[in-house]
């Protein structure tokens, strides 16, 4: 496909997503938008005569030369509005971008559930972030995220492991790896799932760049789960995003004593609904509980005081009093069996004294 008239009408002045949606359903293409007579322009809702003036005036070649050639060059494809491949849901949106640079497939994209949270997620929320992306790619649910540090990174690593489809929501250019120490992942994910983004390739991670990042991310999305969130952050403004555009927003409860959780606690205490499993959003999801099937990992043969503590930190991760409490086993007992499950690699042990079930 040609995407020269693509990135020739989006370079023109005054002329926005909304208003090339417009043009796009007046006149069909790109490229007839250039050819149309003024008066065929202005009868288009929010086409001024200082907007077909624009269109007249601008030469577009300069920018639309280049992104061909970079295009071309980087293996990148663009995925426009009348692409079979352009997620559904995004097209249902107020402001869909005209066209998504994409590295791997978004096809077949099905159920979608957006986790989004803190860049400085605790262990915890890592934890209840990864093992919930894994369950939800084990049931056939594409993860949706922004590569960013901490539950993101947790998100897509999730679904990676359960061996799903996971989508990269990215508020740079798909050619620029952000943050670096991040650079497996995103090729992964470019791999196993897609890397896509509105921004012209080359863009860097600038900070006006991720409001206009997350419509995207809630927006292929059936819901958004918040994992960790402060009161005043970036996924909070995703969560208020979904709900403008008709999305389920979810969220995990926290510590009261921790800042990192105010924002999703407030959430929930606002009506977004409380998670504490998979089912909790399976069951929001077009097509309920149905999903298909997916072997899901299987609990390992231990004996009895073993396999009774894997089932306590299965549940959730403890701290090491808080087995002892569970548990009834003496300090001693505890932390010989605690290394036993961890040479056996069920258990792993967090920062703080803290163990979960791997």
């Amino acid at each position: 496909m040609d995407t020269f008239y693509w990135f020739a009408l989006r370079s023109v002045p005054l002329v926005g997503n909304v208003l090339f949606k417009r043009l796009l359903e007046r006149f069909g293409s790109p490229e007839a938008v250039f050819r149309a007579a003024d008066a065929e322009l202005v009868s288009v809702k929010g086409v001024s005569p200082a907007v077909a003036a624009s269109l007249r005036g601008h030469d577009p070649r300069p920018f639309a030369e280049r992104e061909c050639d970079a295009v071309r060059q980087s293996g990148v494809r663009v995925v426009t509005l009348l692409d079979d491949e352009y997620p559904p849901l995004l097209r249902e949106i107020a402001d869909p971008p005209p066209y998504l640079y994409v590295k791997g497939s978004l096809a077949g994209l099905g159920r979608t559930v957006a986790v989004v949270g803190s860049r400085r997620a605790s262990s915890y929320g890592r934890t209840v972030t990864e093992r919930l992306a894994e369950e939800l790619a084990r049931h056939g649910v594409t993860v949706v995220s922004g590569m960013a540090r901490g539950v993101d990174t947790a998100a897509h690593r999730g679904a990676l492991t359960g061996k799903g489809h996971t989508v990269g929501v990215l508020g740079c250019g798909v050619d620029v790896v952000y943050p670096s120490e991040n650079r497996p992942l995103f090729r992964e994910v470019a791999e196993l799932g897609a890397l896509v983004s509105e921004f012209p390739l080359g863009t860097g991670p600038l900070a006006e760049n991720f409001p206009r990042r997350n419509r995207i991310i809630s927006g292929i999305s059936h819901g958004v789960l918040v994992v960790e969130a402060a009161e005043k952050s970036g996924s909070l403004i995703t969560a208020r995003v979904a709900l403008d555009q008709g999305r389920d927003v979810y969220a995990i409860p926290g510590n009261i004593t921790s800042g990192g959780s105010r924002g999703t606690n407030r959430l929930i205490r606002e009506g977004a609904k409380l998670v504490e499993c998979v089912e909790d959003i399976l069951e929001e999801l077009p097509g309920g509980r149905i999903a298909r099937h997916v072997p899901v990992r299987p609990a390992p043969e231990l004996p009895p005081e073993e396999a009774a503590v894997h089932r306590l930190l299965a549940a959730e991760p403890l701290h090491i009093d808080e087995i002892i409490a569970k548990s009834a086993l003496t300090v001693g007992e505890l932390s010989a069996m605690l290394l036993r499950l961890e040479l056996k690699g069920v258990v792993s042990q967090l920062p703080g004294k803290y163990f979960c079930a791997n």
